[in-house]
């Protein structure tokens, strides 16, 4: 499965559509004001399905991941010098990065593929495609690039 993440062109706060591979919206993004960021994902309905929220004060970019209003994991920079590094405290996934911060991996502990993110260039805004193996981890994928896209946003 893959999702097409498109940051709006003239927005207050961050907010995005999530388009799935028939272009239709899957997802609506919509920041809201908070200590630091809070996006909120909607599914097509309309329905609040997950929410990401920096953590502040902490010495590597951190955020905590919600489903439905449930905590089920935080997402974290790991300290590296090339190639950024991600771990994620959910299911054992963790996320690698090129230099270039351009493309990810969303791996599990045994080193199995989850999602491919890669940036889309010579678009007015950033555009990610993402990239699935089962459609069930899509959300997931899809709140980990928020929160690296979040943390790339705060060192601008």
């Amino acid at each position: 499965m893959k999702l097409l993440f498109k940051q709006r062109f003239f927005s207050w706060f961050d907010s995005y559509d999530i388009y799935d591979e028939a272009g239709n919206v899957a997802y609506t993004v919509e920041g809201k004001l908070s200590w630091g960021h809070k996006l909120v994902i909607y599914d097509a309905g309309g329905n609040e399905v997950g929410m990401v929220v920096q953590k502040v004060l902490t010495f590597l970019p951190g955020f905590e991941i919600y489903e439905r209003g449930n905590y089920i994991g935080c997402i974290s920079k790991e300290f590296s010098f090339f190639q950024p590094r991600y771990n994620i405290d959910y299911n054992g996934w963790h996320i690698d990065g090129t230099f270039m911060e351009w493309d990810y991996n969303i791996a599990d502990r045994n080193g199995r593929p989850i999602a491919c993110i890669s940036k889309e260039l010579f678009h007015m805004t950033d555009t990610y495609v993402i990239d699935v193996s089962n459609p069930q981890d899509a959300l997931y994928a899809l709140m980990f690039v928020l929160a690296i896209d979040a943390e790339k946003c705060s060192r601008d």
